[in-house]
C-alpha cells in the first residue's frame, strides 16, 4: 500500500483543509493509498514529523479555515539550512513516502520544483490569497480575501460619508495588486494604488479634490502593502515596513504604508482622514464557496497525477478546467496586474 504525503506550506489561507480533505479522500477511496500529512510544511520532512490522515480525521473540515496540519515559512534551501534537503530525502526514504502533494504560493512551490529536480515523487497545488502564482487563473484562497476586503470597504463607505472623511483601506499584496484591484473594484474604490504602477501623489490629491467640488464630500482609496513611496525612516527599496527581519524566503515585513498615505493625504488636501489596516483578517476564516469547490478539484487533479505517475508537476485552472503543467513553468516570476484592469478603474477614478 503507497504513502503519500501531504503538506501545506507559507501562509495560512482559506481553503486549505478543504484542498488536504480532498486529497485525502481521493487517495483512500479511489487508490487505497495511506495517507499522511506532513506537520508545519517543509519542516515536517526535515524533522521527519507526520501524522495518518482517514475519514474521519478530515471530516467536518471543509469550512475550516487555517489548516489541520500546520504550516510554516520553512525553507530547506536557504543559506543558513545546509544539508535540509539530505535531511527530507533520507525522511522521505526512511518514511517510505511514495509522493508529496505541495500545497503553497512560488517559495513553497520552488522548493517542491528543486526536490523534483533531485528525485523526489512531487505534485504541487497552487495556494495563495495574493493571487500572484504565474500559469493559474485563480488560486484557492484569493477569492475569499477579496470578500474580505470587499465587506470592509462597504462598511467604510458608510462611516466615510457620514463624516466627510477620506478613508485609506490597506490591504495585502507584497508584489502584485490583485487583492486590492479586485476589491476595490468590487467596493466601489475612489482610488486604487498596486505595487504594478508608479504612484503619482499629485495624482491622488487632485482626484480627491476634484471629488470635493463635485459634492462628493469623501473617498475611498485602496492601497496594496507593496506599493513603494519615498520613506526616510524604516525603510528599505521603498517600502514601508513593519520588520527589517527576513523570513527563510528573504521577505521583510510589509504593512504600514496606509497610514503613511492617509497622513499626505490629509496635509495636502486639509480633508480628514483615516487609516483601516486589513492585515491577516483577509487570509482567516471560512473559505467562500467558490474557494471551497476550487480547492476541492485541486486536491483531486494532484491525486489524479500521482496516480499515473506524473511528478514535478502543478495543477492550475483555465478558464474552466483543471489542466497540469511544468512546476519550473510557475518559477522565478509573479502573474502581475494588466493595463485592462488598471485603465478600468480609471473610469471610476472621477
Amino acid at each position: 500500500m503507497k504513502k503519500i504525503g501531504v503538506l501545506t506550506g507559507g501562509g495560512d489561507c482559506p481553503g486549505l483543509n478543504a484542498t488536504i480533505r480532498a486529497v485525502v479522500r481521493k487517495g483512500i477511496i479511489d487508490y487505497r493509498y495511506k495517507m499522511y500529512g506532513i506537520l508545519e510544511g517543509w519542516k515536517g520532512l526535515i524533522d521527519g514529523n507526520i501524522k495518518e490522515l482517514d475519514m474521519n480525521s478530515t471530516a467536518g473540515i471543509l469550512y475550516r479555515g487555517g489548516t489541520i496540519i500546520g504550516t510554516s515559512r520553512t525553507n530547506p534551501f536557504g543559506k543558513d539550512n545546509k544539508g535540509d534537503p539530505e535531511r527530507i530525502l533520507e525522511n522521505i526514504k526512511k518514511l517510505d513516502l511514495h509522493a508529496i502533494v505541495s500545497i503553497g504560493g512560488e517559495d513553497t512551490q520552488g522548493a517542491a520544483f528543486k526536490l523534483s529536480e533531485m528525485g523526489v515523487n512531487v505534485v504541487g497545488i497552487p495556494k495563495t490569497i495574493d493571487n500572484d502564482l504565474p500559469g493559474t487563473d485563480y488560486t484557492f484562497g484569493f477569492d475569499t480575501a477579496v470578500n474580505i476586503a470587499t465587506e470592509a470597504i462597504d462598511r467604510l463607505h458608510t462611516t466615510a460619508e457620514s463624516h466627510n472623511r477620506v478613508m485609506v483601506v490597506e490591504v495585502m499584496g507584497r508584489h502584485t495588486g490583485w487583492i486590492a484591484m479586485f476589491a476595490g473594484i468590487a467596493g466601489g474604490a475612489d482610488i486604487i494604488l498596486i505595487p504594478e504602477k508608479p504612484v503619482d501623489m499629485d495624482e491622488v490629491y487632485e482626484t480627491i479634490r476634484k471629488r470635493h467640488k463635485r459634492g462628493r464630500n469623501f473617498s475611498i482609496v485602496v492601497v496594496s502593502e507593496g506599493i513603494k513611496l519615498p520613506v526616510k525612516d524604516n525603510e528599505e527599496s521603498g517600502f514601508v515596513l513593519q520588520s527589517t527581519k527576513k523570513d527563510a524566503y528573504g521577505h521583510v515585513m510589509l504593512g504600514g504604508i496606509g497610514s503613511v498615505l492617509a497622513k499626505m493625504i490629509e496635509e495636502r488636501t486639509g480633508f480628514e482622514t483615516r487609516c483601516t489596516v486589513l492585515g491577516h483578517t483577509q487570509r482567516g476564516g471560512t473559505p467562500t464557496a467558490f474557494d471551497r469547490v476550487l480547492s476541492t478539484r485541486f486536491g483531486i487533479a494532484a491525486m489524479e497525477l500521482i496516480h499515473k505517475g506524473e511528478s514535478g508537476k502543478i495543477v492550475v485552472l483555465r478558464g474552466n478546467k483543471i489542466i497540469s503543467i511544468e512546476l519550473k513553468e510557475v518559477m522565478g516570476h509573479y502573474k502581475t496586474v494588466d493595463d485592462y484592469w488598471y485603465d478600468l478603474t480609471k473610469v471610476f477614478s472621477v
